[in-house]
C-alpha cells in the first residue's frame, strides 16, 4: 500500500471525503484556460479541510472566431470530512460532483445542523449580494428594514435559548 493509499485510507476511516469534482472554466484565450485553471485547483489544495488533492485540465477548446476558450478541470480531493466538501461545493459551485469513498455518509446531529447553518449563512450571503446589486434606490431601505427585523428576531430566539 502506497503513502498516498494509506492516508487515503485512514483519512476515510475517520470520517474524510474522498470525492471527483468537475468544474468548467472559461477565458479569452487558451494560455489564460490553463493558467486559471492552475491557479483554480493550486487554490484549492490550500482550503480548510482538504488533505490533498490532484487536479487535472483537459485540454482548451473552442475560440473561434471570437469566442472563448473552455475547459473542464477534474479534481480528485480528500476532505477531513463532509462538511468540509460541502464548504467547498457551496463556494466554488462544480458542475457535477462524485464520491468515490465512503460508501456511505453518516452525519452526527451536530455536524447535520453545522452544515445547514453553514448552507442558510452561505445562501443569504447570496440572496443579500443580489439584492443589493439589482435592487433600485428606493428598494434599498425596505430591504435594510427586513434585513434589520430578520437580525432582532435571530437575537431574540437566541436570548431565548440561554
Amino acid at each position: 500500500m502506497t503513502d498516498v493509499e494509506k492516508q487515503i485510507k485512514d483519512t476515510v476511516k475517520n470520517g474524510g471525503v474522498l470525492a471527483m469534482l468537475y468544474f468548467d472554466i472559461h477565458a479569452k484565450s487558451k494560455e489564460l484556460v490553463q493558467e486559471l485553471g492552475t491557479g483554480f485547483i493550486n487554490n484549492m489544495i490550500q482550503k480548510q479541510g482538504v488533505v490533498m488533492a490532484l487536479g487535472e485540465i483537459d485540454e482548451p477548446v473552442g475560440g473561434e472566431e471570437g469566442k472563448n476558450w473552455s475547459s473542464c478541470i477534474s479534481l480528485k480531493i480528500l476532505t477531513r470530512d463532509f462538511k468540509a466538501l460541502s464548504a467547498i461545493c457551496m463556494a466554488h459551485s462544480p458542475f457535477t460532483i462524485e464520491i468515490l469513498r465512503p460508501d456511505e455518509i453518516v452525519l452526527p446531529l451536530n455536524e447535520a445542523h453545522d452544515l445547514l447553518g453553514t448552507m442558510s449563512a452561505t445562501t443569504a450571503e447570496y440572496k443579500r449580494y443580489i439584492l443589493t446589486k439589482l435592487a433600485k434606490p428606493g428598494e434599498m431601505a425596505s430591504i435594510e428594514e427586513n434585513l434589520m427585523q430578520r437580525a432582532k428576531m435571530g437575537k431574540k430566539i437566541l436570548g431565548d435559548k440561554k
